[in-house]
C-alpha cells in the first residue's frame, strides 16, 4: 500500500482530561505516513472518538510537508475547533522531531544491498 520510500511516525501529546479522546486512549496521538524523498505527508490519522474528526484531521495534513510547521499550525488554529486543538499542534511537532531522528538513523544505517 505504501512505497518503500515512506515511513510511519506517531506524534504524542496530552489532551485535556475532560476530552473523550483522553478518556478512551489516555492521550492524543497522530499517525503520519511521510514520503522521505520529498517530506510530503501522504496519509494521516489520529486518535479520535468519531470518524469525522479523523477525516478532518487527515484533510489538514495530507499533501503538506512534514516541515510546514507554520502552515499546518495555522490550519489547525483556524479550522480545527475540537477540544484537542493544542494537543494536535503538540503531536505534530512531536512527529516532526521523530521524523528528523528517523532520517538521521536511516542515514547512519545506510541502504542495504538489494539482490
Amino acid at each position: 500500500m505504501y512505497d518503500h520510500e515512506t515511513l510511519y511516525l506517531v506524534g504524542d501529546a496530552q489532551a485535556p482530561s475532560n476530552n473523550p479522546i483522553t478518556q478512551q486512549f489516555s492521550g492524543f496521538f497522530i499517525g503520519l505516513v511521510v514520503d522521505t524523498s520529498n517530506g510530503k505527508i501522504i496519509d494521516a490519522g489520529c486518535s479520535s472518538t468519531i470518524q469525522l474528526t479523523n477525516d478532518f484531521v487527515r484533510s489538514i495534513f495530507v499533501g503538506k510537508s512534514i516541515f510546514s510547521t507554520t502552515e499546518v499550525e495555522y490550519q489547525i488554529r483556524t479550522r480545527y475547533f475540537g477540544s484537542s486543538q493544542k494537543a494536535l499542534i503538540v503531536a505534530f511537532k512531536d512527529a516532526q522531531k521523530k521524523y528528523k531522528l528517523a532520517m538521521e538513523a536511516r542515514e547512519k544505517l545506510g541502504a542495504p544491498e538489494l539482490a
